[in-house]
């Protein structure tokens, strides 16, 4: 009888002892679940968004600036992950960094930079940058074009290529006087250019590499 006596306490303080494990597991079952369909959730995002980039996440020539909007991924950190503004100021606002100047650094630079300020919060820190809204990047065609207006660009262009951005010139421009208006340092800058000469091959007629906020003005 003692036996079975000391064979039921046995029992019943095993069942004591399961019960919190139990109760531990059905309560952090839920919150794993939780956990991983939340970065499920962010790698979709961010699988949506590289699909619809603007500039490639590994280019190493567009030049962010103002008014461009990125997407910046960290991986399994969706709390930093976000999509932000470039400020008229250059700046963004990320979590832990604060404000970080974006403009003048190309998506690379700028993940190296995201990296280094990271990594004193993070353990081995995972980042990507993405231009979702390339908005910065603009010239201006006016004139004998067929397209004049704005031309929002990606990559680095040039005066030649960018006539053909405008549809090519109308029969009465003037190709030997084209003038590009550039603001540099706050100084007003008139370049001239012969359009025939560049595309001749003339050597002291190099093609023009145009820069964000050039005017170009193709008379008759």
């Amino acid at each position: 009888m003692r036996r079975v006596q000391v064979a039921g306490l046995f029992l019943l303080a095993c069942s004591l002892l399961t019960v919190p494990v139990y109760v531990w597991a059905q309560q952090a079952a839920p919150d794993s679940v939780k956990a991983e369909k939340k970065e499920t959730a962010a790698r979709q995002e961010f699988q949506q968004k590289q699909s619809k980039a603007a500039v490639a996440a590994d280019s190493g020539s567009y030049v962010i600036g103002p008014e461009d909007v990125l997407y910046i991924y960290v991986w399994k950190e969706d709390n930093l992950s976000r999509t932000v503004p470039v400020r008229m100021d250059g700046m963004i606002s990320i979590p832990l960094v604060d404000d970080v100047k974006a403009a003048g650094l190309t998506p690379l630079q700028l993940k190296e930079l995201l990296l280094a300020k990271l990594r004193e919060y993070v353990d081995t820190p995972d980042v990507t940058v993405i231009v979702t809204e390339a908005n910065s990047y603009k010239i201006y065609v006016q004139g004998e074009v067929r397209t004049p207006g704005v031309i929002r660009l990606r990559t680095e262009t040039s005066l030649v290529q960018a006539i053909v951005l405008a549809g090519g010139f109308t029969d009465w421009a003037d190709k030997k006087k084209i003038t590009i208006l550039r603001k540099e340092g706050g100084k007003d800058t008139r370049i001239r250019a012969n359009y025939n000469k560049i595309i001749d091959g003339d050597a002291g007629h190099p093609d023009i590499i145009l820069k964000s906020g050039d005017i170009i003005i193709v008379p008759n």
